[in-house]
């Protein structure tokens, strides 16, 4: 996340490379005499998520429900008696391995990857390699950290609560684990205060509250029912600062009480900063529960280790959705990005019946920046909402540049004289002995007499990202100065980032364009007056207004696709070949996002002190979708990760509030010059739709379960087609043996043993609710299987081929019962070659009014002879 304002990109970035190691290698070896490091090692014995499924299969053989959630037992039925025998062979057998030996063991993990965190040296883990009772041992990596308005922009009031009885109730019962820097238990947004309505905690949620110092007893409530900190790998380390980064799930940083806050903090809390009020905030699952797993901090970011022990604990206990905000700073190497730690953690989680979501990642707007690869994984890009707080510029020349800043306006039909810093400097002081004096950042290098009653102008540069200066501090220099206020300038060097609205004591704007910048300057230089002679400045005559910008509009376009949001095609490996599978899934707001901030982050001045803070990115997107999951698993608790997918991708938008394709922006500077009409590879399915989603019509599920209607479409009961089978995890491990080269490294990370005569799976083979093909040669036909959780009804099929392909779709009309299948047929069949995406769209029109989007995405396409 880049500090300061410039841009609070929220996504959580890993920063070391994928180091995998195996029996014949284990990487170079450091020249000190002691290399000692982490290590992630994996043993084959399947984790005790894999042996539930497997006493379930043996108990339940004869019977017709199994149990689809064994974790929300498994401190009752399974926790005591398994976790400490687990943990105990984890113990003996390092003993016996590492007999005598000096070593620290940080984790055991149990539940959802069966094996350990170890912080050895190189030849330990070359003689652990060599155990047969170990599968993969790879090298710990670091990671580091990367509302009010918008549940009105997605139409929740009259919307999706009013479906799920009011704001009141929307989310109850359901639990949401947040993976992030911890959260502040003191904020408003997550209190428990409700006197009208019970908070009963959910029977199947089995985790406790950590009592520290700084998070003492009572900080948990019947709100934020789980808080735990993982930092095992930073302690071993001796990185760690209890005093920084806090030894308990209190956050230090603010990012994680942000997400948190967005996705179910509570309803109506005043949004008050800098004392000004900006209206109320919700998330959008208010009464959803929170279960905190602190594995980031502020100083030093944190490590895949502590973040994969954390997944295994949400997962132990209870959570129904998991968010996160962690990407790989590049592609992990080996025969697929699939394969790390953290992705396959993930996917024992999805098998537990955990639906995930992630976010997209901020390297957009490059395509094939996409840092959230895994088809079992909800990948949320980030867009636009129509609410902008606009601040303006008013020069003598009756010029109007545009800017932003949460400030005060400047004396009503008064202008002020400029004056830039570089010609405010007192004799002392020179841009030769300080180069950087036009940031404005120091009192003594300036005149007050020159100063005082006038505009300062002071430039923006790359410092300020960096935080090595900041607009408080400017601020600050400029009262003291007695400056009437403050006017920022863009540095042309400072691209490829989203400018946030920033707290102003007083009148101030910040000016993001370089352009807009330079007609500022080029008024300002002409409107001084020079002595004829000694060309010294004898007068200042640009004068200026500022008009401020407390107050929001509502009349922008959107939304749109944010240039900084990762985008598609996915990548399977380091190579860049493109994996069958749609990335992003949808896009949500991520832009310019209110949120809860903790009381004690001082990582950014601009917002320190205060309870709430504005950030963008794809990490304040993701929460969003968490918080919509949270409505539809209450509305259908039986749904599988699968189905909650179905639901909120085939309803997705693809249009904007003013009725017009979603547009995406494709350049750094000046991205709102450079729009094009966003395709799949920008926005996934579409822009998120909390309302459809709550009343899908048709679902798609990639397991073998097979939903039968109750007696309202919120009771469902899951039954075989033939025999038991996981909920989807079956599916994705025979895409994962369908990739070349992939048979150890599945079993090395899942216990499976890939079938010789594997028939290939592709990613185009899941039933996912969408279709992408990487290589199109000639004809091929796909198929989809839906299910209709609704009323009786008809539906008409449309649809327009990706360029350079013809498409058919069977049949083209079809009239479904409640909990009746319908498979659907496509075919598509190359009619030009062509090594660029093009994309298509099937449409389901149903008579009751449901509709259900499957985007069609071709990548290379090569005709048949």
């Amino acid at each position: 996340m880049v500090r300061v304002m410039l841009v609070r990109f929220g996504f959580l970035l890993l920063m070391i490379s994928f180091v995998f190691l195996s029996n014949n290698t284990l990487g170079q070896q450091q020249d000190d005499d002691d290399d000692s490091a982490v290590y992630i090692v994996t043993l084959k014995q399947p984790p005790i998520v894999h042996l539930f499924e497997e006493q379930e299969l043996k108990h339940k053989k004869s019977k017709f429900t199994p149990k689809l959630r064994p974790r929300n037992n498994s401190r009752k039925r399974h926790g005591k008696s398994k976790i400490p025998s687990v943990v105990q062979s984890h113990d003996s057998f390092l003993r016996k391995t590492l007999k005598g030996e000096k070593y620290i063991k940080l984790y055991s993990y149990h539940y959802l990857i069966n094996g350990f965190a170890l912080f050895i040296n190189s030849q330990q883990a070359e003689k652990l390699s060599m155990r047969k009772e170990v599968a993969n041992i790879v090298l710990d990596y670091s990671v580091r950290t990367a509302t009010t308005y918008t549940p009105q922009f997605m139409g929740l009031p009259q919307g999706a609560w009013v479906k799920e009885g009011g704001f009141e109730i929307a989310g109850e019962g359901v639990i949401i684990g947040f993976i992030d820097t911890g959260i502040d238990p003191n904020h408003p947004s997550f209190n428990d205060n409700d006197s009208k309505r019970s908070y009963p905690i959910p029977k199947h949620f089995s985790g406790v509250c950590e009592v520290t110092p700084d998070f003492p007893s009572g900080s948990c409530n019947k709100k934020l029912i789980g808080a735990r900190h993982f930092a095992q790998s930073a302690v071993t380390r001796g990185i760690f600062n209890s005093s920084e980064d806090y030894a308990s799930p209190f956050d230090g940083d603010g990012h994680g009480t942000h997400t948190a806050s967005v996705a179910a903090g509570n309803h109506g809390v005043p949004v008050i900063v800098s004392n000004h009020n900006f209206g109320y905030a919700s998330g959008i699952a208010p009464r959803a529960f929170i279960s905190v797993y602190k594995a980031l901090y502020k100083s030093f970011g944190g490590f895949a280790a502590d973040v994969v022990a954390a997944i295994d604990q949400a997962a132990q206990d209870g959570v129904d959705i998991l968010s996160l905000s962690i990407t790989p700073n590049r592609k992990p190497p080996g025969v697929a990005t699939f394969f790390n730690p953290i992705d396959m953690a993930l996917l024992s989680a999805v098998k537990a019946g955990i639906f995930v979501v992630q976010a997209a990642g901020n390297t957009g707007p490059a395509p094939k920046t996409m840092s959230s690869f895994s088809p079992w994984i909800f990948t949320v890009g980030a867009s636009s909402h129509d609410r902008v707080y606009s601040n303006s510029l008013t020069l003598g020349n009756n010029v109007t540049i545009p800017g932003m800043g949460f400030a005060i306006p400047t004396d009503s039909g008064k202008m002020y004289k400029m004056i830039s810093a570089f010609h405010a400097l007192n004799n002392s002081t020179s841009v030769d002995k300080d180069m950087y004096v036009g940031e404005c950042q120091d009192y003594e290098n300036f005149d007050q007499d020159r100063v005082s009653g006038k505009l300062l102008i002071c430039s923006y540069s790359a410092r300020f990202v960096l935080g090595l200066s900041t607009i408080k501090q400017a601020l600050d220099v400029a009262k003291n100065l007695s400056a009437t206020g403050v006017i920022f300038y863009i540095d042309p060097y400072v691209l490829g980032f989203e400018i946030n609205p920033t707290p102003m004591d007083m009148p101030g704007i910040i000016i993001p364009s370089v352009e807009d910048s330079k007609t500022l300057l080029k008024y300002y230089n002409s409107s001084i007056q020079r002595d004829v002679t000694t060309k010294e400045i004898v007068s200042f005559g640009a004068v200026a207004a500022i008009e401020g910008g407390l107050n929001a509009n509502f009349s922008n376009r959107a939304p749109k696709v944010m240039y900084y949001s990762a985008r598609g095609p996915d990548p399977e490996d380091n190579s860049f070949n493109d994996a069958d599978v749609l990335k992003p899934n949808l896009v949500a707001p991520g832009n310019s996002i209110w949120g809860a901030w903790s009381s004690a982050s001082t990582d950014s001045t601009e917002f320190e002190g205060e309870k709430f803070a504005m950030m963008s990115g794809t990490s304040m997107a993701a929460p969003h979708v968490a918080g919509v999951a949270a409505l539809i698993k209450q509305s259908y608790p039986q749904f599988t990760p699968s189905t909650i997918s179905s639901a909120l991708s085939t309803t997705a938008l693809l249009n904007d509030n003013k009725g017009s394709p979603i547009m995406a922006q494709r350049t750094y500077s000046n991205p709102d010059q450079s729009l094009y009409t966003a395709t799949p590879s920008d926005m996934g399915s579409g822009f998120v739709n909390a309302t459809a989603a709550l009343d899908p019509g048709l679902v798609f599920d990639t397991s073998k379960y097979v939903l039968i209607l109750g007696h309202t479409t919120k009771n469902f009961i899951f039954q075989p087609k033939i025999s038991l089978s996981y909920v989807g995890f079956e599916d994705y491990i025979s895409f994962l043996c369908g990739i070349n080269g992939s048979d150890t490294v599945v079993f090395n990370y899942t216990g499976f043993r890939c079938p010789a005569n594997n028939t290939p799976v592709s990613g185009f083979d899941l039933n996912l609710p969408s279709i992408t093909v990487s290589t199109l040669s000639g004809t091929q036909t796909f198929q989809r299987s839906m299910r209709n959780i609704a009323g009786n009804e008809t539906y008409n099929v449309g649809w327009s081929p990706p360029y350079g392909v013809s498409m058919k779709v069977s049949p083209t009309q079809f009239s479904i019962a409640m909990g009746e299948n319908q498979v659907l047929s496509v075919t598509l069949t190359v009619t030009k070659n062509s090594s660029s995406s093009s994309f298509g769209r099937i449409g389901l029109f149903g008579n009751t009014g449901h509709i259900v989007n499957i985007p069609v995405t071709v990548i290379a396409k090569i005709a048949s002879s």
